[in-house]
């Protein structure tokens, strides 16, 4: 057999190599449904001011982003979707969540919701920290 290494950059490569693994997990783990879950603000035509999106996962809420237009910062915002998704995420049956954050972002945002570093990841990309944030709900 001829076995050949070949690159592949694409995101539809990426996206297969996620499905294979997602298939081999279901084989071997609980079956536990992925579901989505997005909370957004926006104004009357429709123009995206701030948003959140993530999954619920078994017993963990998993934050993928949370955004909020720099215009309307520093309103409360940013907690009422972080609020809204947690409480959401607890209707799910979820019981912990966690998200990452880099260190010019949300950090001491995220400590004020009681969220705490679990693990700091140096160095990242080159000379930051990326802060994975654990919450109990």
């Amino acid at each position: 057999m001829n076995l050949m290494i070949i690159d592949d950059e694409s995101a539809e490569f990426a996206d297969a190599v996620k499905q294979k693994i997602v298939e081999f997990n279901q084989l071997h783990w609980q079956t536990l449904k992925r579901q989505n879950l997005g909370l957004k603000l926006q104004d009357e035509d429709g123009n995206l001011l701030a948003g959140l999106s993530g999954k619920t996962f078994g017993n963990w809420l998993l934050i993928d982003y949370l955004w909020v237009d720099a215009a309307l910062r520093q309103q409360n915002i940013g907690s009422r979707l972080l609020l809204e998704a947690e409480s959401k995420a607890k209707q799910r049956g979820c019981q912990f969540a966690l998200l990452d954050t880099l260190d010019f972002q949300a950090k001491p945002f995220y400590e004020r919701h009681g969220y705490r570093v679990q693990w700091m990841q140096q160095a990242y990309p080159e000379t930051g920290c990326k802060f994975f944030m654990v919450k109990v709900l």
